[in-house]
């Protein structure tokens, strides 16, 4: 593995900590000792940077989730290694910061390791999706976010428009993009239109306050996960900065962060807007999310794209709409269901690893009555 080090700062502390607590298992780059990367596991690190945020650029924030997630305990049964790299400190220029970002996370990423960027402004998830540019691999995005932060590509990235600026990246390697928790009321007409011209996939703040398992096909469908903090409502992070009256409770975020974690596919967190100063509650559900993102990793099915499918129970819909049949898959380990969309010649396909789509029992039994499931034809408009 190469060299990563010269790109953090390392964190100073000098805490005791109880037996099971995290502070005794992070391997922590502290006072100038770079953790040694050996197995596979994930690495968190803070990347400060808000200058594309123009309401907070000239900030400060103590964000301090290190100090509560230290303190928590580990899980029942993690075996997996989690590193704390430290900090990377802003560039000169911004371009400088997403570099360092993308250097690091393709580094990782190539040698198994999840990294988890806990993070300034949301603009950041660019910077993770330059990593897999260099892995040249086909990949999906998905946000966590109250709005599409669509923006313009002929603008400059904000905060709250960096989405143009992936989908319209040349070359382009984004299969698709999901966002999980939108608000009608930030949402344009014309937006909405486009993301459905795109075959793009949203699942509103409504749907999911129904039932949180609903985000859990997205999650499993994942490559990349971008999490804004402002989708949670404000009154559960007890902070100024934060003003959104509707939002995801914290409960449901950690349990989407949990779904997260236990898909086999997602190989990049990011945690973003995190904005703070000495706020307890801010900082806690920081670090409440990574711990659930670690207790999703640790409870790992080794299901697709990992398993094979010689392992699945496979189930046929002839769909008379179609003149032909659609499969579902069933994994025999979990219990979780897949859709596979032909596509042809796709045995040595770029797209063989997208034509497995994470789906429901209920999508299963929406296709028994005879109705072709939205999953499929969106995916199938995108293969074709």
């Amino acid at each position: 593995m190469k060299d990563i080090s010269i790109y953090f700062q390392s964190i100073s502390t000098e805490d005791k900590f109880e037996k099971e607590m995290l502070g005794n298992f992070i391997q922590a780059n502290k006072n100038g000792e770079f953790p040694e990367i050996k197995k596979k596991g994930i690495a968190l690190f803070y990347v400060p940077e808000y200058r594309n945020d123009k309401n907070n650029s000239d900030q400060e924030f103590i964000n301090d989730f290190r100090s509560q997630l230290y303190k928590l305990h580990q899980g029942f049964n993690w075996n997996h290694n989690l590193y704390d790299l430290g900090t990377i400190i802003p560039g000169k220029e911004i371009a400088d910061t997403f570099h360092a970002i993308s250097t690091v996370c393709q580094e990782l990423i190539k040698n198994d390791i999840i990294p988890v960027v806990i993070g300034g402004s949301q603009d950041l998830t660019k910077a993770i999706y330059n990593a897999y540019e260099k892995l040249e691999q086909l990949v999906n995005l998905t946000a966590i976010d109250n709005r599409l932060d669509l923006g313009s590509a002929e603008e400059t990235i904000t905060h709250e428009g960096w989405l143009s600026h992936v989908v319209l990246h040349k070359p382009c390697y984004l299969f698709n993009y999901a966002n999980i928790g939108a608000q009608s009321h930030y949402i344009a007409n014309n937006t909405l239109d486009l993301f459905n011209e795109l075959y793009f996939d949203i699942c509103r703040l409504g749907e999911i306050s129904q039932s949180t398992q609903l985000a859990e096909p997205y999650m499993r469908n994942t490559d990349i996960l971008s999490m804004d903090l402002t989708s949670i409502r404000a009154s559960d992070l007890q902070n100024n900065y934060y003003s959104a009256p509707n939002g995801l409770f914290a409960n449901e975020a950690c349990q989407i962060l949990r779904y997260a974690g236990i898909s086999d596919k997602l190989s990049s967190l990011g945690i973003f807007n995190y904005y703070s100063k000495n706020h307890l509650a801010t900082d806690e559900m920081v670090a409440q999310l990574i711990w659930y993102f670690n207790e999703g990793y640790a409870n790992r099915k080794g299901d697709f794209p990992v398993g094979s499918k010689k392992t699945y129970t496979k189930f046929r819909v002839y769909l008379e709409e179609l003149n032909e049949e659609i499969v579902f898959y069933k994994s025999n380990k979990s219990g979780r269901w897949w859709i596979e969309v032909p596509y042809p010649g796709s045995r040595n396909s770029k797209f063989m690893r997208h034509q497995m789509i994470p789906c429901s029992y209920d999508t299963y039994e929406e296709a028994m009555k005879g109705e072709v499931p939205d999953l499929w034809w969106k995916t199938y408009q995108k293969l074709v």
